[in-house]
């Protein structure tokens, strides 16, 4: 076969420029694959080995040993005042919630019924006192005629009873005039207490019987008792720490915006609950400034003792992993190492660590979930980035 400018081609010239040109795209094809290949191996390259972190330093305190509760606001005393005679309520001497002393008016009940009875008491016994001396002088008498013969024994013996049973009726008297002076003086009704007076529940005008409904409720609330039930658990350490003195205590009014209240647990119940497994406590407060109040549901902090120089670190640091509790402590070259902790009880925003850290060490505390042991971390403490951005806008 020729061409056109005269030459033959030949069949194996043919064969040999194909396998040319199949090489070609086979070394063409290679180099796409391993620039393709390449590319990606690119962009599944590993994250960098700095991760921020946030991280605080694990620091020394004292640490109050303490036990919380809800407790109740009780008075120190409350006394309900009822009428102890019949009658009609003829002044009422104070108003609605005033604070009273002891000792001060607070009704008086229709005294004329009273009075009268009294005058016929006494009048009473000043008739029979006058039976009876005259009986006593007659028994004298006859005491003397008897000796000399003059009258019977018989006559003797009924002039000596005689007497004797007008003394008795003089004696009967006396208590029946007692009794009608108590009577009377029941229609002053006084305050037993110091304290502050409720609603008054019969007014003026009210006719009441004796023990019959309240006439009005008095609580004494300076000081005050605030009750609280904790576990029967921390009954031992309880006692245990108020053998040493007195076990503070400390009350929150929730939502008052006011400082914890101050006072001393002077009460511990005889017996433990057995349904609930709760024994109620009780705590005295001055409340002079009667922040608390009868009835008031209150946060309870009953502190035992204070354990000195405890290391703690805040609570957002001690994870749980299979191996139990740890945390990522940040060592001097600024990687990261996972440390097995023995924590101990909260306190706050920081938990006490019996075991594992050394105070002085930082320890992770945002961040975790993007570090391994060994991994180069940088600390990007939220104060940090807030300084900076000063330093920048200034």
């Amino acid at each position: 076969m020729r061409n056109a400018s005269g030459t033959t081609r030949g069949h194996g010239d043919t064969g040999t420029r194909g396998k040319i040109r199949r090489a070609a795209v086979a070394m063409l094809l290679c180099i796409i694959t391993v620039a393709s290949i390449g590319g990606c191996s690119k962009a599944k390259q590993p994250p960098p080995r700095t991760v921020p972190v946030v991280a605080e330093t694990a620091d020394r305190k004292n640490v109050p040993l303490q036990v919380k509760a809800i407790g109740n606001v009780e008075a120190y005393n409350t006394v309900t005042i009822k009428s102890q005679v019949n009658g009609e309520i003829s002044e009422v001497f104070f108003r609605e919630g005033q604070d009273v002393r002891k000792g001060r008016m607070l009704f008086r009940i229709d005294s004329r019924p009273f009075e009268s009875a009294l005058r016929q008491a006494e009048s009473a016994l000043v008739r029979d006192r006058a039976q009876a001396k005259n009986a006593e002088e007659e028994a004298r008498r006859y005491a003397s005629l008897s000796g000399k013969g003059f009258v019977s024994q018989q006559e003797y013996d009924r002039v000596r009873t005689n007497a004797a049973a007008l003394d008795a009726v003089v004696q009967a008297d006396e208590a029946a005039v007692e009794n009608a002076r108590l009577q009377l003086e029941y229609t002053a009704i006084m305050s037993p207490i110091d304290g502050q007076t409720g609603a008054i529940t019969i007014q003026k005008g009210n006719i009441v019987k004796a023990n019959d409904v309240p006439l009005v409720t008095i609580n004494q609330i300076t000081p005050i008792y605030v009750t609280f039930s904790v576990p029967e658990q921390d009954l031992a350490n309880i006692k245990r720490y108020q053998s040493s003195g007195d076990l503070h205590v400390e009350v929150n009014i929730p939502q008052s915006g006011k400082k914890p209240v101050k006072g001393s647990l002077t009460f511990i119940d005889n017996k433990v609950n057995t349904t609930t497994g709760t024994i109620t406590l009780k705590a005295t407060f001055a409340n002079q400034d009667r922040a608390l109040w009868p009835g008031q549901f209150v946060d309870v902090v009953l502190t035992l003792t204070t354990e000195r120089d405890r290391v703690v670190v805040p609570t957002q640091a001690v994870q749980t992993g299979q191996q139990g509790q740890y945390v990522y402590v940040i060592k001097d070259d600024m990687t990261a190492e996972l440390r097995a902790v023995t924590p101990g009880r909260l306190y706050g925003d920081w938990t006490v660590i019996d075991k594992g850290i050394a105070a002085g060490e930082k320890v992770v505390t945002d961040g975790q979930l993007r570090i391994t042991p060994g991994v180069k971390v940088e600390i990007k403490n939220p104060e940090e980035k807030k300084s900076e951005g000063k330093k920048v806008g200034s």
